[in-house]
């Protein structure tokens, strides 16, 4: 027997679908929180002193926090090809706004010190709020569009003509999804400085947390009824392999109200992923307002995980639904590498998973406690 045939095709593919969502929460959850406080910034921060604090607090690990956005690109990739290549030629504009923001922020990180002009700080202030703002806007814009369908198709050699707009991506379901992803990482960021700082940024922090924690909410709820309400689902009715080749077209999609709901249905006790989203945010909201900073930032993450796991969960098993041609949706069955792919990076995550995290874990024990704002104003141990 080949090494690969060990685990089944069918098993492989749902072990990618699931590694997926680990990394996209891993990555929502890691770097939400520095996209967070860059967010904040300027309205937390009134002081050059307090806007170093705030810098400082994430300065040591945000670089780390990237490589959970280098795993999800890189597994995209090698797992999930079609995905990658549909997702990021139709989806480039935006991409391009969020690479250029993500761009920004390290120059921002790295240049804001060089001079004490106010003037000269204050812009780059400005540039890292916008280098969180964008991208924690931009992603969850394209959520939006990913439960509406994205207009692509694939002709029978397989090559992708994707037929929408930049502009289209702005349509108001979209938006409605990006100021839930906006929320969500204002109040996980709000969470992190509320852990990390003291006196008056810690106040605002706590303030603005508590405010995005109740928005997170209640956009989310409101996004979910809006879902079930006017936004139609797919379902496959026809022509799905589980361990079969990784052809879209040979299966038959039809588009379905409410279709997105189906799992629940079938499965109630997956309900209980979408309330951790909605409960996770009013924990936190409660936690904030309790001065529990360790407790608001483990609610926070909740949250992150439940609303990110509950589209998955909804959308399973379609991965990118296509609003031109519904036969062409991606999905975990047809969509993916090959069976020896699938296994050889099953094995190589398994090897550098648990070192990545354990290294994770390692940094922020050494890391712990609040920034320390008389070593910032005597110029130690601090970074910026």
């Amino acid at each position: 027997m080949i090494l690969h045939e060990l685990v089944s095709y069918d098993t492989l593919r749902l072990i990618w679908w699931a590694l997926l969502g680990v990394l996209l929460v891993g990555f929502a959850v890691m770097d939400g929180f520095d996209l967070g406080t860059a967010a904040l910034l300027p309205f937390v921060a009134k002081t050059d002193l307090e806007r170093r604090i705030v810098i400082n607090s994430v300065g040591p690990v945000w670089e780390g926090n990237q490589v959970w956005l280098i795993l999800g690109g890189g597994a995209i990739f090698a797992a999930w090809p079609h995905i990658y290549a549909v997702s990021f030629s139709g989806f480039y504009l935006a991409m391009f706004a969020i690479l250029m923001a993500l761009i920004l922020r390290p120059v921002a990180f790295k240049f804001r010190s060089k001079r004490e002009e106010p003037a000269w700080r204050t812009r780059w202030d400005w540039v890292l709020c916008i280098g969180g703002l964008v991208p924690a806007l931009i992603f969850g814009v394209a959520m939006g569009n990913v439960l509406q369908g994205v207009p692509f198709r694939f002709a029978p050699d397989m090559r992708i003509f994707y037929e929408g707009s930049f502009l289209g991506l702005l349509n108001p379901y979209a938006l409605l999804a990006g100021l839930v992803s906006l929320a969500m990482l204002l109040m996980h960021g709000a969470a992190w400085l509320l852990l990390k700082t003291e006196g008056a940024v810690a106040g605002r922090a706590r303030r603005f947390g508590i405010a995005a924690a109740l928005a997170t909410a209640a956009l989310y709820v409101l996004a979910g009824v809006l879902l079930a309400k006017f936004v139609p689902g797919y379902q496959i009715t026809a022509g799905i392999v589980d361990n079969g080749p990784s052809n879209p077209l040979l299966k038959t999609v039809v588009q379905v109200p409410g279709a997105w709901f189906a799992n629940y249905a079938a499965h109630p006790a997956l309900w209980a992923v979408p309330a951790l989203g909605a409960a996770g945010a009013l924990l936190a909201a409660a936690a904030m307002a309790a001065r529990r900073a360790l407790a608001a930032l483990l609610a926070s993450g909740l949250a992150i995980a439940g609303i990110i796991v509950s589209v998955g969960v909804s959308m399973f098993p379609f991965l990118l639904p296509s609003s031109l041609d519904p036969r062409a949706s991606l999905t975990a069955w047809d969509a993916s590498s090959s069976h020896l792919t699938l296994f050889i990076m099953v094995v190589v995550t398994a090897i550098f998973m648990p070192i990545i995290l354990a290294y994770t874990s390692w940094v922020f024990a050494v890391l712990r406690g609040k920034v320390d704002a008389d070593a910032i104003r005597e110029e130690k141990t601090h970074a910026y």
